[in-house]
């Protein structure tokens, strides 16, 4: 099979075959086509798209083109969540050990930062020894032994998708639907799953900003798990501002802990249980979320969810002190700034991007998928779109390696808050609940 034959077809508005598109991902995974074909097929495929026949080919493909982990026999249902990324966005950390102390199984797999994203991973090796890097082999031991495992896309899951992962980064094609939907089920489906639960961010520092294009990002993911018979409910969350207070790698461990002990900022801890209940539902733990919201505050209150942080952090090779000292064992910045407000008046806007964008800059993010992080850097955001604040107040901690990186920070926050004299009302955390039944506005 020629590829250019494919990149002029898609080119023209044309059709891809299954055959054709699982011949691409095998020969792609293989090292047999050029990166700058595939990336103008990418590109075709942005502005082209794909129908939902062929978006499905393409999961399969990249599915088919490397190892799956098999839980057949484990005796207990197998529930992943995952998130299309998002600033603060740290819920995949304290959620996986709340619903693994709940008895469910979660071979929970996550990504590095993307774009102005933070990523799971990053955040979890600010965590000193914190191995992230299991085999199939090693990740299937951990979870029978206890119940979870916290890992990275392996070259074993999904092998196409991987180095169409970061292909896209490089060509500007990361936001169209079918390739996201693609992607991200691809190594979901690979975990051997009984259940999947999604979060899909929408707004302002979403991926996918507009409503309308995340419920079908929504709709296509769930369709794709209910027809291979992976139960998918999708939430449709906003980010529209930081999720938290903490924006960097370290800060959201510590917050992440924060929430294992029962606290932690309103939005984190809501959106930790609003998802939890979706898993433990499709797990068919408890008949309901509200029962379902009952059990995980429980599991929250009692300790058992962070005792099963815990045990996770010391059987992947993690400092276990981080859980009781996490301010003794996560690196610290050396230097520290506090941002107060100018004036009095209403926070008109907290710009997610800005935020990422000003991690970056100050080291805790890339630019380049070779970049190394700085796990200490980052922000508290302390207001939220809406909020009245009185001249003086702080708005913002910077957390910084040197004086130029508190300069940074301070121009980053001077962008990203800014203060008016309206007042109004933020958009929802949860706007909509996404099924194979179809769409729920909550």
């Amino acid at each position: 099979m020629h590829l250019i034959d494919l990149i002029t077809r898609k080119r023209d508005g044309g059709r891809l075959t299954p055959a054709e598109l699982r011949t691409f991902a095998a020969e792609y995974a293989a090292g047999r086509y050029p990166d700058y074909q595939v990336s103008a097929l990418l590109m075709a495929i942005f502005f082209r798209g794909l129908d939902d026949e062929e978006g499905f080919a393409l999961m399969e493909a990249m599915l088919a083109s490397g190892g799956r982990l098999d839980f057949t026999g484990l005796g207990r249902p197998v529930v992943d969540k995952h998130s299309t990324g998002g600033v603060g966005d740290k819920v995949s950390i304290p959620l996986a050990p709340l619903i693994a102390a709940c008895g469910v199984a979660v071979p929970m797999m996550s990504g590095r930062g993307l774009g102005h994203t933070g990523g799971t991973l990053d955040k979890l090796e600010a965590i000193p020894g914190f191995n992230t890097r299991l085999s199939l082999v090693e990740a299937k031991a951990q979870v029978e032994r206890i119940g979870c495992a916290l890992i990275g896309q392996t070259g074993e899951i999904a092998p196409a998708d991987k180095k169409l992962y970061a292909l896209r980064d490089a060509t500007a094609t990361v936001e169209a639907i079918p390739l996201i939907a693609a992607s991200i089920m691809s190594k979901k489906l690979a975990e051997g799953l009984t259940g999947l639960v999604l979060d899909v961010k929408t707004g302002s520092g979403a991926f996918m900003p507009e409503m309308g294009r995340a419920i079908t990002l929504a709709r296509t993911m769930v369709g794709i798990g209910e027809r291979c018979g992976c139960p998918t409910v999708a939430l449709l969350t906003s980010m529209e501002h930081p999720l938290g207070v903490a924006c960097g790698n370290a800060l959201e461990i510590e917050e992440s802990i924060e929430v294992l002990r029962g606290g932690g900022p309103i939005d984190t801890r809501d959106l930790t249980l609003a998802l939890g209940a979706e898993m433990l539902v499709l797990a068919k733990l408890v008949p309901d979320r509200g029962e379902a919201r009952v059990v995980l505050e429980a599991r929250l209150a009692n300790g058992s969810a962070l005792a099963k942080f815990r045990e996770i952090v010391e059987a992947q090779g993690g400092d276990p002190r981080v859980v009781d000292e996490p301010a003794a064992v996560l690196p610290r910045a050396a230097e520290q700034a506090v941002v107060t407000a100018h004036r009095t008046g209403f926070v008109q806007q907290v710009a997610p991007r800005v935020i990422g964008r000003g991690i970056i800059a100050l080291g805790g993010g890339r630019r380049t998928m070779e970049d190394a992080v700085d796990p200490s850097v980052g922000f508290h955001i302390l207001v939220r779109p809406g909020q009245h604040a009185m001249r003086g107040q702080p708005l913002a901690a910077i957390f910084a390696r040197d004086d130029a990186g508190i300069e940074a920070g301070k121009a980053c926050i001077a962008e990203a808050i800014v203060m008016g004299e309206s007042e109004f009302t933020p958009a929802a955390l949860i706007s909509h609940r996404v099924t194979g039944a179809g769409v729920e506005e909550l």
